[in-house]
């Protein structure tokens, strides 16, 4: 009788414990923590040229759409559905977008295309001038190129210190596993869904977990830099 107790309690325990111990495997270590990459500084700001908006201080999703932005409908379809509704409402998260004076009009028409009855109040369309448009591309680290309308698929994470985030090495396991040559990811193809969805979505959250952390007293890592690498690979 006392073992049949004592085998009941036994089973009740474990079966008690087992999904507390199984929580706190998964639960995030900050010593294991792995912050978002910075892979280049000094973004210029575009408070010179906006008095409403500016990327200090903010987590911004940094877009480029050109003298045309009606034909970036898919472009900016798949930032609003994958990224801009994910993050709506974050503390101090907002979507960029640049484009020439003269394309207001055009871009009430994208508005109403990507809609779809939100506010959009976390997302800014801002105008400036072709020179400040192309001062501030430059700025970023990037292995692409604004076209001649002045327009990208590409969309670059910058962060409240003007910081440019993305990962310094993008390779996935098999790589690592065959030693393949590093390479990074300095922004993001919004036509490319999988690269949004699995990737950008990842990256910002993460960066947001390093801003929560950081409040908390609870961020004790040391973001990596792209320069970090290459400090390390002269030696």
């Amino acid at each position: 009788m006392v073992n049949k107790r004592l085998k009941k309690y036994s089973i009740l325990g474990v079966l008690f414990f087992l999904p507390v111990i199984f929580l706190l495997f998964l639960y995030p270590s900050k010593h294991n923590y792995n912050a978002l990459d910075i892979v280049h500084e000094n973004v210029s700001d575009i408070s010179g040229f906006s008095q409403e908006s500016q990327l200090k201080n903010n987590i911004t999703v940094l877009g480029f759409f050109g003298k045309n932005p009606l034909d970036k409908v898919i472009t900016a379809s798949n930032l609003k559905e994958l990224v801009y509704d994910k993050f709506k409402g974050f503390k101090k998260f907002q979507i960029i977008v640049l484009l020439p004076d003269g394309t207001q009009e055009e871009v009430k028409k994208l508005e109403r295309e990507i809609r779809n009855g939100d506010e959009l109040k976390y997302w800014h369309f801002v105008f400036a001038s072709e020179g400040a448009i192309k001062n501030i591309f430059s700025s970023l680290s990037t292995n692409t190129s604004l076209d001649a309308s002045l327009a990208t698929d590409q969309v670059y994470i910058i962060d409240k210190d003007l910081n440019q985030r993305g990962r310094i090495d993008d390779r996935d396991d098999f790589e690592i596993e065959k030693n393949k040559p590093i390479y990074g990811l300095e922004s993001y193809n919004c036509v490319e869904v999988a690269e949004i969805k699995n990737k950008m979505s990842e990256d910002v959250r993460i960066l947001f977990t390093e801003y929560r952390q950081k409040r908390k007293g609870n961020f004790d890592s040391s973001t990596r830099r792209a320069s970090d690498l290459k400090n390390n690979d002269e030696k």
